[in-house]
């Protein structure tokens, strides 16, 4: 008698749409206006994260267009100028995902230095654009400190990897 082979096929709304609401909902939640010992609380940019982990998950027409509206909403929730954030968000997924094919299978701590870079390259070109829109150069303090809580969003990258890499084994 055969067994039968259960394959557990993972749509979408599992990994585009539900972590997107979580990014949302999470940067809605950090910017409450909270001060503990006199600090208020960080403010990582969460849809870094997706935009590193998805294509490196699987390539999909969706994840951009989910990306490019969580720069949006970045960008109004926060007061910037309409299309920074997207623009950087985009940036990030392009190049993830032209390195997505020599990415495949390295060790944790290659992710993370590409991790470092892009969250790195997502920053300075925030900067650049900044610089160019307003006349005056952002305070690096300040920068600092939103990338830093972003970085150490990395264990988020590597678990949503880790879920949903092997999920589908339609697209090996």
């Amino acid at each position: 008698m055969r067994r039968a082979i259960t394959v557990r096929v993972v749509g979408p709304m599992q990994w585009i749409v539900y972590p997107a609401l979580a990014a949302v909902a999470a940067t809605i939640l950090l910017a409450t206006p909270l001060q503990l010992f006199g600090l208020s609380l960080p403010e990582p940019v969460f849809p870094l994260v997706l935009a590193f982990a998805w294509p490196l998950i699987r390539p999909s027409m969706l994840a951009p267009a989910v990306l490019f509206g969580l720069g949006l909403f970045l960008d109004l929730f926060w007061g910037g100028p309409l299309g920074l954030w997207a623009l950087s968000l985009m940036a990030v997924y392009g190049v993830i995902l032209l390195a997505a094919k020599f990415l495949a299978g390295q060790a944790t701590i290659v992710l993370f230095a590409l991790y470092a870079a892009s969250t790195g390259l997502a920053f300075i070109l925030v900067y650049l654009v900044t610089i160019m829109l307003t006349g005056n150069a952002p305070s690096i303090l300040a920068v600092l400190g939103q990338v830093a809580p972003t970085l150490l969003l990395f264990p988020l990258a590597d678990w949503l990897m880790e879920r949903f890499d092997d999920t589908d084994v339609r697209f090996r």
